[in-house]
């Protein structure tokens, strides 16, 4: 029986027959068999290709010889359109040859009209075996996703390592520059330097707190502040025949968010709305406050387009993983901005027209309006020669650390592992301070505590911790005064944690 199985619901069938009464008789054994269906005939290629492209199917029952077509041919085509779609043929004769042949081109079997008794068995072993087919692919494919985001989760972790060790120069050097230059061109090129090293920071951790799932902290962002710096990077890239617009209905705008995801999300959107004019057009990119049904105030930013648009199952999948219109796409862009703006607290709408353009919008809490910044005084604590031990394995911001805080008045150690510390120590006695990353290798910054306060140590510790590792206070040794800044440092606050931890912050 064919409905002992799994059962099979009701089915839509398609019958390759040019005679309709053998197509009547093959719907009716399949109904009076128990199997629920709804049959649409086909008589040649072109009906079979219209039925195939406007509907969904489950399964294709066909003739093997009809005038001006052939069931092979049939074959060919559900096979070129659906080539998961089961197919069995249902003829008056059929060689053995041939059927071997039909088996092997992707037919699932044959049945002979004059013995028909195996129709129904036949139909419900092709469907269902077809659907476990099409849900063994279907995790198949989850499961190559998850592995896809496990490795670039492992690649981000290296990268944002990786990349935020180069980018540290560029957030000390800035500020020793300032140190010994009262030149303002040199001091004004030490700040876009220094904004360069923050931003791209931040950009590192970005992708690995998206790959992670995590939430970065909030800042108080002024929306102005976050279109010019879009637009500034939006023009080296723009076609000569798109016009760009920024558009702010108050210029007192702002919101909580973190500015680097934000211009990312912008960024991803401007940059598809630019691919998707090739002939040119309009991109404006406007802010402006709100207010939903609920009466709450929100910020409306909406990036809106002249381009080719959107037809309708492309928006159904628009912020689906991998999903991408693009040849060298990877799909991740539109779901990474779909996550940071929910991760703010906001939502994201898609309104697109084929040949009219595209809009975004993004609706996120308001914060009320811009607030004066608090500027960082420029003055940082000097030494009196007091000798600071550094223990960084890596080597730029190691020789960095020690130019930076040599040129401040204290006299510097420098070791590249907790084996180089404890020689140092042992050879040359106790510092007044160590100064420690806590990315070591072989032992950790815990236990390089501990073994110096073995030794006789009992001055204070600043710990350069890594914000995706912070230090876990119970490892760390008792007795010890501890103080962490974390990475990436930036010199005024390394001056800082030192002359504030040494009594010095008054100096």
């Amino acid at each position: 029986m064919p409905l002992s199985g799994t059962p099979l619901g009701q089915l839509a069938i398609v019958l390759v027959e040019d005679s309709p009464e053998d197509a009547e008789l093959i719907a009716d054994m399949l109904l009076e068999s128990g199997i629920s269906a709804s049959f649409e005939r086909a008589e040649d290629e072109d009906g079979l290709v219209a039925l195939l492209t406007e509907h969904r199917f489950d399964i294709v029952l066909s003739d093997l010889s009809m005038p001006g077509f052939s069931g092979m041919r049939a074959l060919e085509v559900v096979r070129e359109l659906h080539p998961s779609l089961p197919f069995v043929f249902v003829s008056g004769t059929m060689g053995e040859d041939l059927a071997v042949q039909a088996l092997q081109q992707g037919a699932a079997d044959y049945i002979l009209k004059h013995s028909p008794g195996r129709l129904p068995s036949a139909v419900a072993r092709a469907v269902r075996e077809a659907r476990v087919y099409v849900e063994r692919r279907r995790v198949e494919m989850e499961l190559m996703r998850a592995q896809r985001l496990e490795s670039m989760s492992l690649l981000a972790a290296g990268l944002s390592h990786d990349l935020r060790n180069i980018l540290q120069p560029l957030l000390i050097v800035p500020d020793m520059l300032k140190l010994h230059s009262d030149d303002p061109k040199i001091r004004q090129l030490a700040d876009v330097i220094t904004e360069c090293g923050v931003r791209g920071n931040e950009m590192a951790e970005s992708m690995l707190s998206f790959v992670r799932g995590s939430r970065r902290a909030s800042e108080h962002i002024e929306v102005s502040r976050l279109f010019s710096a879009v637009e500034l990077l939006l023009r080296g890239s723009l076609p000569s025949t798109v016009q760009l617009q920024f558009r702010l209905v108050q210029q007192d705008l702002a919101l909580e968010g973190n500015f680097t995801e934000l211009q990312q999300v912008l960024l991803n959107l401007a940059l598809n709305a630019i691919q998707a004019m090739p002939d040119g057009g309009s991109l404006e990119l406007l802010a402006e406050p709100v207010t939903d049904v609920d009466g709450n105030d929100q910020l409306c930013m909406r990036v809106t387009d002249q381009g080719t648009g959107m037809p309708a199952d492309v928006l159904e999948r628009l912020f689906s993983p991998f999903f991408t219109t693009k040849s060298n796409g990877t799909g991740l862009g539109l779901l990474s901005c779909k996550r940071i703006v929910e991760g703010m607290q906001g939502s994201i709408h898609v309104s697109s027209e084929v040949g009219v353009g595209s809009r975004f919008d993004l609706l996120l809490p308001i914060s009320g309006r811009v607030t004066a910044r608090n500027e960082v005084a420029s003055h940082a604590p000097v030494g009196e020669g007091q000798q600071v031990l550094v223990v960084d394995n890596t080597a730029t911001r190691l020789s960095l650390l020690g130019n930076a805080l040599s040129s401040q008045g204290y006299r510097l150690s420098l070791a590249a592992d907790a084996a180089a510390a404890l020689l140092h120590v042992r050879a040359q006695g106790m510092p007044d301070v160590v100064v420690i990353d806590t990315d070591l290798p072989l032992m950790a910054a815990g236990q390089l505590l501990g073994e110096l306060q073995a030794l006789g140590y009992s001055g204070p510790a600043l710990l350069l911790e890594d914000p995706a590792q912070p230090v876990d206070p119970d490892i760390l040794p008792m007795g010890l005064q501890v103080q962490t800044l974390r990475k990436p440092l930036e010199m005024q606050h390394v001056f800082r944690a030192v002359g504030a931890i040494l009594g010095t912050a008054g100096n």
